[in-house]
């Protein structure tokens, strides 16, 4: 059944197209898949966390976080410590190496895909805007 005005397919359609960009700009400039560094970006974000908070925040399985996880602290990008608070919890924090690289690939990213937007004949400021009120409404910020 065709719906014209299909948002929820429009949106998905926009997302994955964006998310693979990201991908291709991510491993041609610095190396890396796209997932990968979102789990560098939302360390950053999120600060010390552990794996539980980091795989909630991605909306992906704890498994898949841990594979990350272990893989990016394997090339110096992150580190991983016991949870002061104890358990099997373990606390993830970024490097310097994997501080730097998010700085330096997301500021690269950020220009890309904002010069995509605008290419398009979207104001930039103006998309911006209408996502962050599309993200509040859906509880994201």
């Amino acid at each position: 059944m065709n719906h014209p005005n299909n948002l929820g397919l429009e949106l998905h359609t926009l997302v994955s197209r964006l998310e693979r960009a990201g991908d291709r700009i991510l491993r041609a400039d610095h190396g890396m898949s796209y997932r990968r560094f979102m789990v560098l970006v939302m360390v950053g974000e999120l600060e010390a966390c552990t794996q539980r908070t980091l795989a909630d925040s991605l909306a992906v399985t704890e498994p898949s976080i841990s594979r990350m996880i272990a893989a990016l602290a394997g090339t110096g990008l992150l580190t991983v410590t016991p949870d002061p608070a104890g358990g099997n919890r373990r606390r993830i924090a970024l490097t310097d190496a994997g501080r730097e690289l998010v700085e330096r690939a997301g500021t690269e990213l950020i220009g890309r895909l904002t010069e995509l937007v605008e290419s398009s004949g979207v104001p930039f400021d103006t998309y911006l805007a209408h996502t962050r009120r599309l993200n509040a409404a859906l509880g994201g910020g």
